[in-house]
């Protein structure tokens, strides 16, 4: 009888052993979305509006540019030009985040630009200044595959 007696106790103590992880796991994937960072949404505004001033306010002091025959460092002036002429030229009709994520202190994104002139796939790569995510590369490519 004492055995009947036991067994019930064990099947508690199992519940509570299996509880125990899940509700860890639980916590812990919950912790990990809330600390990924997501891509300022300022961002994605300046590209959908086509706004190289409103880009300018998160690029960093330097950026380097990979946009058609373009391919350099430049200073935040030079490459708000750059954006500016390249948004002149080619008008935004839509921008969509396709992918991002974050490593270490840098975040990046994946994204698709459709144009009145053609399609391109569009990265950057932010890092914190003063803990502040400032764009350190854009590179803006055709993409052949819209």
């Amino acid at each position: 009888m004492k055995t009947g007696h036991i067994l019930p106790n064990t099947e508690n103590a199992m519940k509570k052993f299996l509880t125990i992880p899940v509700v860890i796991f639980a916590f812990l994937a919950t912790s990990m979305a809330q600390d990924q960072v997501k891509i300022p949404v300022g961002i994605s505004l300046a590209f959908k509006s086509g706004n190289a001033s409103a880009l300018a306010e998160y690029l960093n002091s330097t950026v380097e540019i990979l946009l058609l025959d373009k391919e350099d460092f430049y200073s935040k002036n030079v490459a708000e030009s750059i954006l500016a002429d390249f948004f002149a030229k080619y008008h935004t009709r839509e921008f969509t985040i396709r992918h991002q994520g974050s490593k270490n202190d840098a975040q990046y994104a994946i994204a698709n630009l459709i144009t009145d002139k053609g399609n391109f796939r569009v990265y950057f790569l932010l890092k914190k200044v003063d803990s502040v995510p400032l764009i350190h590369q854009i590179r803006i490519e055709p993409d052949d595959q819209h």
